[in-house]
């Protein structure tokens, strides 16, 4: 399916600079993400409302994805980013002014849509860059810390503001002013994304034979290895929200600190990151469809034993694991996409993943909490992992048409 190579690669350097506006971004969302439901909860909003807002940052990337990679597709890297830092901005700039409910789910709308275009133009260039399917491995290893640190630093930097900015200000922690300061720092951190990418190069754009229809990313869905990859991917992501959504109510009811089950989910979430910095250094030995199989199958035997760990420190070892395996699969999906897609096409087919993971993150802690008061908890952790080890036959052949046969 795909057009001939790009012609360039990207370089260390560059590379490094898209991660690092990509680190900016996905600061900002992550530090608003965390701060708006905690300024509606202040507000007198109970948990109802609180979830609907945080819906919000995924369901504005449900219907803009495809949108906004038919747009980087035509226009590449700059503009489509830079479309997208005005709109965070100034997302975050309105909370910053009016400090409301109802102005927060515009702020949620804006960064979740913003953050999400953005990602597809980063990625549909440094995929269209790589020179080979090794190197697709690499930079999409790489490119994948990204999101990892910035989930770190973003509520961690939001946190500290609230906390004392009032208290600076000669108020009190955690007042108005506090989240004001927050939200600022939010808007800034997106300038500095535009200051480390405005200098990359566009690479050429995709040159389409005369007289050839050009390419639908609905028409994709009828390859059987889009069909397949999206299958996978929708698998993958619901394991994620089923050990964030699950992994707190477990604790909960084996009496569990807040300290404690936050570091069960921030050793997930560290494993995940330390994956991803092995593996640019392993990718010529690893092939996409091998490392996504065994990922599903182990995963699947990871949720088959956590109900039985009953003890914190257990716990703890099933979300290392789960991290490592889970933090694998992103690059080796990303490889695959951009190998089975063409060129042409490749910021739509981006658009298509990413709505359907943003679909699943809005959709499923719903099912889950409803499975989970019917069933239990444990329930939904087999069923899951049942789902997962039967996908693992469609990730098999989840082979590029070139390493067939």
């Amino acid at each position: 399916m795909n057009a001939a190579a790009p012609p360039a690669k990207t370089s260390a350097g560059a590379l490094a600079r898209l991660i690092a506006g990509q680190i900016c971004l996905h600061a900002a969302m992550a530090g608003t993400r965390m701060a708006s439901p905690l300024l509606a909860l202040k507000l007198g909003y109970g948990a109802m409302a609180v979830g609907c807002l945080l819906a919000l940052f995924s369901l504005m990337q449900v219907f803009l994805a495809i949108p906004a990679g038919r747009y980087a597709d035509q226009h590449g890297l700059k503009r489509p980013v830079g479309m997208a830092l005005l709109a965070a901005v100034l997302g975050a700039l309105l909370a910053v002014l009016w400090p409301r409910f109802e102005v927060l789910c515009v702020t949620a709308l804006c960064m979740g849509g913003a953050t999400g275009a953005a990602s597809i133009a980063l990625q549909r260039h440094v995929g269209r860059a790589a020179h080979d399917a090794t190197e697709l491995k690499r930079v999409f290893s790489w490119l994948a810390i990204g999101p990892a640190i910035s989930n770190f630093f973003g509520p961690v930097l939001a946190g500290l503001l609230i906390d004392h900015a009032g208290l600076w200000l000669g108020g009190s922690a955690a007042d108005t002013n506090g989240f004001r300061a927050a939200f600022l720092l939010m808007a800034l951190l997106p300038l500095l994304t535009w200051a480390w990418i405005r200098h990359t190069q566009e690479l050429p754009p995709v040159v389409h034979p005369e007289g050839v229809p050009k390419p639908q990313v609905w028409h994709l869905l009828r390859e059987p290895l889009m069909r397949r990859l999206l299958l996978v991917n929708w698998l993958l992501s619901s394991c994620w929200d089923v050990h964030t959504f699950v992994v707190p109510v477990l604790g909960h009811e084996r009496a569990f600190s807040a300290s404690v089950i936050g570091a069960i989910l921030g050793s997930f979430a560290v494993a995940a990151a330390c994956v991803r910095v092995a593996m640019p250094l392993l990718a010529a030995h690893l092939r996409e469809w091998v490392v996504v199989s065994c990922a599903m199958l182990t995963t699947a035997l990871l949720f088959g034993l956590y109900p039985f760990m009953h003890s914190a420190l257990a716990m703890g070892a099933c979300s290392v694991l789960l991290g490592l395996v889970l933090g694998s699969v992103q690059p080796m999906i990303m490889s695959t996409l951009h190998q089975i897609t063409p060129h042409a096409v490749h910021g739509q087919a981006l658009g298509l993943r990413l709505m359907s993971i943003n679909l699943s993150s809005v959709l499923m802690p719903m099912l889950f909490g409803t499975a989970g008061m019917v069933v239990g908890v444990s329930v939904v952790f087999w069923t899951v992992g049942a789902a997962v080890a039967l996908g693992a036959r469609s990730a098999w052949h989840l082979r590029p048409p070139r390493t067939q046969g």
